[in-house]
């Protein structure tokens, strides 16, 4: 099996890396292309056996190919590769504006999306995937147990794509974001200096993500647990509970708003001048 990449930027680079530490994948099996040659040069001088090519070349030799660009650049890349495409290959997908059926009606090969998160640097973490109509169960299975190797693989309708992305892509943006509040807000009103609070809060979250893990607690019930009535963890909650309660809403509010403009304009982006296999 050979595995090709076009695009290895972040999210492209984050695979690469993670299919190779896991063992999943040798360096030898892949095939790169990017349109800035450092990119590839610092990723082929980690990975000597790793081979540099262009998208048609890398599409010809890929059995599962991932699209790693910018969204508005996948009709151009698939315009420029669009006849190696045979029915046999599968098209990965990794951003959620770009939808299974636009893919399969525009190109004649598999097709299916897999959003990555940067969890899987950590062989950790959920990866979400949705099967286009044209996969067989072996492509189904194969490809569940690649991203097994990196991620907890996890099933998710078109429908769904967005939350799910906020949650599970999105999100250790996210709450890092609300963990390093925390932490300044620690630091400015006690005598902690940064690093001591980093460390514990970093201490914190990776026993609590171990706690949920081993299935000993859900969310509310661990809630209930460190909450001692009268206590002070009851106190900050209170102040949570005020505090937050439509932060959640109006992020995703937010996220949808934006995602909703990035749909259309894909859509319009294989609309126009549609040069589709049909």
């Amino acid at each position: 099996m050979h595995i090709g990449f076009i695009g290895t930027g972040s999210m492209g680079t984050i695979l690469i890396e993670a299919f190779i530490e896991s063992g999943a994948v040798l360096p030898a099996q892949i095939s790169v292309a990017n349109r800035t040659p450092e990119k590839l040069h610092a990723l082929t001088a980690k990975h000597p056996d790793i081979k540099a090519s262009t998208n048609i070349n890398v599409a010809q030799k890929a059995d599962i190919l991932f699209l790693c660009t910018k969204p508005l650049e996948y009709r151009t890349v698939l315009d420029e590769i669009g006849e190696h495409l045979t029915p046999d290959k599968l098209v990965l997908s990794i951003t959620s504006s770009v939808g299974v059926q636009q893919l399969e009606a525009y190109i004649p090969c598999k097709v299916a999306r897999v959003i990555p998160s940067i969890t899987n640097t950590a062989l950790s973490g959920a990866s979400l995937i949705t099967f286009g109509a044209r996969l067989t169960q072996t492509d189904r299975t194969l490809l569940l147990t690649l991203l097994s190797a990196i991620s907890t693989p996890i099933e998710i309708e078109e429908s769904q794509t967005r939350i799910s992305s906020d949650i599970v892509s999105c999100g250790p943006a996210f709450f890092s974001f609300l963990m390093q509040r925390f932490i300044d807000s620690a630091v400015d009103h006690a005598s902690i200096t940064e690093e001591q609070a980093t460390r514990l809060m970093t201490e914190m979250i990776i026993g609590l993500g171990r706690l949920l893990e081993d299935g000993r607690f859900s969310l509310p019930t661990l809630q209930a647990k460190v909450c001692v009535p009268g206590g002070v963890t009851g106190i900050g909650l209170h102040v949570l509970d005020e505090e937050t309660q439509d932060v959640f809403k109006h992020l995703i509010e937010a996220t949808h708003n934006k995602f909703n403009i990035d749909v259309r304009e894909v859509q319009e982006m294989f609309t126009n001048q549609k040069n589709s296999f049909h």
